[in-house]
């Protein structure tokens, strides 16, 4: 019994790992569930916590950009900025090679550095609050709001100083952030908003696409993304000479693309102009985000869809917190359902496992940056975030991807509810 119970998370951990697995998903989901079920006497289908949109079109596309002899940044990465400017209606789009690099090029062009102090959510992976050390300035963490886990308006008037030059809102999820009010205090104490869209490609804020609002705004295409290229992001801004510097700073500081020196009629010369860095996307992933893009708003749907779903079978539940859109249109990039600890006789962490015996792959968003060593010592004191904290201990991030099946989906749903419902005090 344990030797066949073992040879089914063999199968689990070897077999979906297989790149096969990630195009027949569906498929092998289901009869591998079976063939293991059958090992421990249950039926256990397998559920990642995400598998890439890929078809046959990406492929095609990343092919012929191998195939035609440039691959690393050049006509298809500057194809696929223009694409992207006129879909997010921004004036000016730079690809980069994360939204990592976006961030931190937005925080170089808009000049913060030494002294300055960046506001940033206490909730967030921790690139938003790496890239204001890597300008040796200091980001201040802010508590959240309970229910859309997007950064607390409140927490930003209670930290504002002197020092402060800029805010980050992160639109958590997909979740708008409250942008009316961040702007207010922007144009108030003269601040710079650089918008973390990592999340929210595409989502909407009172008729504005999220992203567009602030000052700068930064997308991620990372794999687990609505549009993905593997890795990749994208900075966007409506002031022309960021985005020339932010341009010229993606590729060492150097004044001609390597593509313009290269091509007909381009020569050797060129200048480095400035400390740069090596952020430039190459053209097989640039030609991957331009079929993406063709399908964002229709893979976007799909997500809706499976929100919609968990939303309405778990608003039943007197054990369970919902995730809902206070207000704008949400990529859905993550469904974070809560858990209402105080109805159950199991923690978050125990509920996670519960979930993964029944083979249901979930995650958390995020460990709070104070609970992490490098910002310890300066920010240890939990007792500073008690909303970020409360959300800590009851969040967890549920399969949200556009090739779940109805089937999946239920099967999460089924399994969640009955969880709760066996351990509801």
């Amino acid at each position: 019994m344990y030797a066949l119970i073992d040879i089914s998370y063999i199968i689990f951990d070897v077999i979906l790992c297989h790149p096969f697995f990630i195009f027949h998903q569906p498929f092998l989901s289901d009869n591998i569930g079976k063939l293991c079920g059958a090992a421990q006497g249950l039926y256990i289908m397998n559920i990642p916590f995400h598998v890439p949109y890929i078809d046959d079109s990406d492929i095609e596309a990343a092919v012929g950009a191998i195939k035609s002899g440039w691959t690393t940044m050049g006509p298809q990465t500057i194809e696929f900025e223009d694409s992207f400017s006129h879909y997010i209606g921004m004036p000016y789009a730079v690809a980069v090679s994360s939204c990592t690099a976006a961030l931190h090029l937005a925080l170089k062009v808009c000049g913060i550095g030494p002294g300055d102090e960046v506001i940033v959510p206490a909730n967030t992976f921790v690139a938003t609050a790496e890239v204001v050390l890597y300008c040796n300035a200091r980001p201040v963490f802010a508590d959240i709001d309970r229910d859309t886990h997007c950064i607390s308006v409140d927490a930003i008037y209670r930290l504002l100083s002197p020092k402060t030059r800029a805010i980050i809102p992160v639109h958590f999820a997909g979740h708008p952030c409250a942008m009316d009010a961040i702007l207010d205090i922007a144009h108030e104490y003269n601040l710079y908003v650089i918008e973390d869209a990592a999340h929210a490609l595409p989502s909407w804020y009172k008729g504005k696409r999220v992203g567009t609002i602030g000052h700068i705004g930064c997308f991620s295409f990372y794999a687990t993304k609505t549009l993905s290229t593997g890795e990749g992001g994208m900075l966007v801004t409506h002031n022309e000479e960021w985005a020339s510097r932010a341009r010229r700073l993606r590729l060492h500081g150097m004044n001609r693309d390597a593509w313009k020196r290269y091509d007909r009629g381009g020569s050797w010369q060129y200048d480095i102009e400035e400390t740069g860095y090596k952020y430039n996307m190459t053209d097989i992933a640039a030609a991957m985000g331009l079929m993406q893009l063709e399908k964002v708003e229709q893979l976007c749907k799909k997500r809706e869809a499976i929100a919609r779903m968990y939303n309405e079978a778990f608003a039943v539940s007197d054990a369970l917190i919902p995730y809902t859109v206070q207000e704008g249109i949400s990529a859905w990039h993550l469904y974070p359902l809560k858990l209402k600890l105080e109805a159950l006789s199991i923690t978050r962490d125990e509920f996670i496992v519960k979930l993964e015996e029944r083979g249901i792959k979930t995650s958390v968003h995020f460990i709070p940056l104070y609970r992490f060593s490098c910002f310890a010592h300066e920010y240890g004191n939990e007792a500073m975030f008690p909303d970020t904290e409360w959300v800590f201990a009851r969040e967890i991030s549920l399969p949200i991807y556009p090739s779940m099946t109805e089937k999946q989906v239920n099967y999460v749903i089924e399994n969640v509810c009955a969880i709760a419902q066996e351990y509801k005090r």
